[in-house]
């Protein structure tokens, strides 16, 4: 085990109230196929590992749909899920802009239709974006998308296909905002679509706010001024039975959930993606740092 890693759960492990708690079985933790769900349901695993528990992980499960029906057949007992996937992809349901009313509101259907919990939810908000270079904000004098709204017929977008057909991808912005009918259109892999604006192949990249290559390529978000996007809360959900059997489980989750941030989720995926780093040791580190 990483040194880093050892250190952090000798760190947790020594909060008094969450040493010695007892479980029925092993909690299974899931996590969806992508770099920052593995690196949170990580964060989550560690932390009931260090409050006593046992845990199995159950991580690359694929989409929303997978991880949701993997909750309710019972072969994971919680996973990492942000609260506006769930209003518009699980519950189909309208966007909301306050993150208030948006939590309440999952929190409420998933118990009844799903009896499953939503546990405290995270500062950090992955939500959908627009971003750019500093230098082309500077030279376009935009910082918001509608600064950006009225110059797109002169500018380049590269995104992924579904940014192109979603309700609140391109359409969203084209109803909300006006304009955003680009010169040019082009669609990437997710891991491709920075590279085309870097390389200067593209000027305006569709991004979501925690992505990594934010944080390592020095980009700009500009800001959703209209509120077109619902808040993208990350937070622990987790089967009502298995918190009925240790309510230990949500004393745990809820102290590190509060220390997760968008500057802290930019730096955790950019040191998985770009640093080669293991999840797990990236998780170990955050812990650690944050002393929870």
């Amino acid at each position: 085990m990483n040194v880093t890693r050892k250190h952090a759960l000798a760190a947790l492990a020594s909060v008094p109230l969450l040493t010695r708690c007892a479980t029925l079985r092993s909690i299974r933790v899931g996590s969806k196929n992508f770099t920052e769900s593995f690196v949170i349901a990580e964060i989550y695993a560690q932390t009931l590992e260090a409050a006593g528990f046992t845990v199995s992980r159950r991580f690359n499960l694929g989409s929303t749909q997978i991880a949701l029906a993997a909750m309710q057949r019972g072969d994971i007992d919680l996973y990492p899920e942000y609260t506006g996937t769930a209003l518009i992809d699980v519950l189909h349901l309208a966007p909301m802009r306050d993150p208030r009313t948006l939590y309440a509101t999952v929190a409420r259907e998933f118990a009844k239709r799903y009896n499953m919990v939503w546990l405290k939810p995270s500062p950090m908000n992955d939500s959908q974006a627009l971003a750019t270079t500093k230098q082309i904000a500077a030279r376009e004098r935009i910082a918001t998308l509608s600064d950006l709204a009225p110059k797109t017929s002169s500018l380049r977008l590269a995104t992924i296909q579904e940014f192109l057909a979603r309700a609140d991808g391109l359409p969203g912005l084209q109803r909300v905002y006006g304009g955003f009918h680009f010169a040019d259109v082009r669609t990437y892999d997710i891991a491709l679509k920075y590279q085309a604006l870097l390389d200067g192949k593209a000027d305006v990249s569709s991004a979501f706010t925690t992505d990594g290559a934010i944080a390592t390529n020095d980009l700009v978000i500009l800001r959703d001024d209209r509120h077109l996007w619902p808040p993208y809360n990350v937070a622990p959900v987790v089967r009502q039975q298995t918190l009925a059997q240790n309510a230990k489980i949500a004393i745990a989750l809820n102290r590190v959930s509060p220390k997760l941030t968008d500057t802290a989720a930019q730096r955790m995926n950019a040191a998985v993606e770009s640093q080669r780093r293991d999840p797990a040791d990236v998780a170990a580190a955050f812990l650690a740092g944050k002393n929870v």
